[in-house]
């Protein structure tokens, strides 16, 4: 993701004066030739292009020092920026984890190698290789709130919940006390999202009212806007309150992809609540946002906003009655998103496309295949509370007893602390009983 381009000048102009003041030592004019790669040119030379050859930079840096551990730490978070995210075997992930390891063996206090093997297993199928290092990162940092929040990527791709809830809770804290808003929002998102998997929903909307008055932050750094756009939203979401997705309200914002997390929450809140009209308006402004990103070249929100407008578009279409293009519509849209990689400013999307298109095969009377997306859904989104009631839902209307009950005992024991009871929990007490 391309840094903002002030950051950009910002760097460039560092690195001109590091060379105007002159290194000492040829090592030191490595490290600053290194950096200029990914500054120099900025604004002629796409992201992706000057990512590549900084990692080549760093690549050779390495070679050329074997025994600079900081080199390694570097070169291996990079791999990681580097990375494609159409590589499902993570091979720079994990190049990047194996260089860091016997780091960490020698140095188990260093923060940044904790920091970075989290970041290298932000990813579904090695998630639980990053555990360690989640559970080690908050005792070495203490007084960080970032680092007592960074365990929760960990725990949220392996749904951990309490685990998530207990480190966000902490990093807000310490955030809130040191008037830092942008990690305060962050981890409160992901504090809203990990209560709403326990059903906590009261728990949930009180960390959005608190939200709400949270301030010294900037509009421009999307970190704290993208939190306060997508808490709302999925709370509207989770719960199934299609009408109160549907009346979302804006929250102005000069960031593009911002803009659209409400308008996809809308699109699908209008659509599923039989407004039609209403879903096409927020989709066409979805679509504005998408050519926005398009034009400052930032490949990968425009893809996600894409993305959303694809899924909106699926229920715009199944709210009028086009059931079979809204479900090859929303099977291209789950496709797609399965090709991405979640951005670390999310604890997740909004709701999965491909547990979407479970919601809309069961809708349509086909249990068998809703089973198979609701269970695609859980490989990539584990312990997901809606996907397990999708499936639950989706095994006793197909007559598959024993994965509804397996399913239904998985609701049951992430909603045992439960301060609500959704509808739902009752549709499927009401279907398991009669299935019995």
């Amino acid at each position: 993701i391309p840094p903002p381009a002030k950051n950009l000048a910002d760097g460039l102009a560092a690195i001109e004066k590091a060379k105007a003041v002159g290194a000492k030592t040829q090592r030191e004019r490595d490290y600053i030739d290194a950096l200029g790669q990914f500054y120099t040119d900025h604004d002629k030379v796409d992201h992706r292009t000057r990512v590549q050859a900084y990692l080549k930079a760093m690549d050779e840096l390495v070679q050329r020092y074997p025994k600079d551990d900081e080199a390694k730490i570097a070169y291996a978070i990079t791999l990681n920026v580097a990375a494609s995210p159409a590589d499902k075997t993570y091979g720079n992930q994990l190049k990047g984890a194996a260089l860091l390891e016997p780091i960490w063996k020698r140095q188990p206090q260093h923060p940044g190698v904790a920091h970075y093997l989290i970041h290298l297993h932000d990813y579904p199928p090695i998630a639980e290789k990053g555990l360690e290092a989640a559970r080690r990162y908050s005792k070495i940092a203490a007084a960080a709130p970032h680092a007592q929040h960074m365990p929760s990527h960990i725990f949220t791709r392996v749904g951990y919940w309490q685990d998530s809830i207990a480190a966000n809770s902490t990093s807000a804290r310490l955030a809130r006390e040191s008037n830092e808003g942008h990690d305060q929002l962050h981890a409160m998102d992901y504090l809203v999202y990990a209560h709403l998997q326990l059903a906590q929903d009261k728990k949930a909307r009180a960390v959005i009212d608190e939200m709400n008055q949270v301030s010294g932050f900037s509009e421009t750094i999307f970190v704290g806007p993208y939190a306060l756009a997508a808490s709302p939203a999925r709370y509207a979401i989770e719960r199934g309150d299609w009408k109160g997705a549907a009346e979302l309200q804006v929250r102005p914002s000069p960031l593009a992809h911002v803009q659209a997390i409400t308008h996809f929450a809308r699109a699908v809140g209008a659509a599923r609540s039989g407004n039609a009209d209403a879903a096409k308006a927020d989709i066409e402004k979805l679509g504005e946002l998408r050519d926005k990103l398009q034009q400052a070249k930032d490949g990968y929100w425009s893809v996600i906003v894409e993305i959303q407008a694809q899924v909106a578009n699926a229920w715009t279409l199944n709210a009028q009655g086009k059931h079979d293009e809204a479900l090859k519509a929303l099977a291209v849209a789950a496709d797609a998103e399965d090709k991405t990689e979640k951005h670390p400013v999310t604890p997740g999307p909004l709701a999965p496309a491909r547990e979407l298109y479970g919601a809309m095969l069961l809708e349509r009377g086909m249990p068998n295949e809703a089973l198979a997306a609701f269970e695609a859904t859980l490989k990539k989104e584990p312990n997901r509370l809606a996907t397990y009631l999708g499936a639950a839902k989706a095994a006793s209307k197909a007559g598959d007893q024993a994965k509804a009950k397996e399913y239904s005992g998985k609701v049951l024991a992430l909603t045992k602390s439960a301060d609500t009871n959704r509808p739902e929990f009752q549709e499927l007490k009401t279907l398991t009983t009669a299935s019995r």
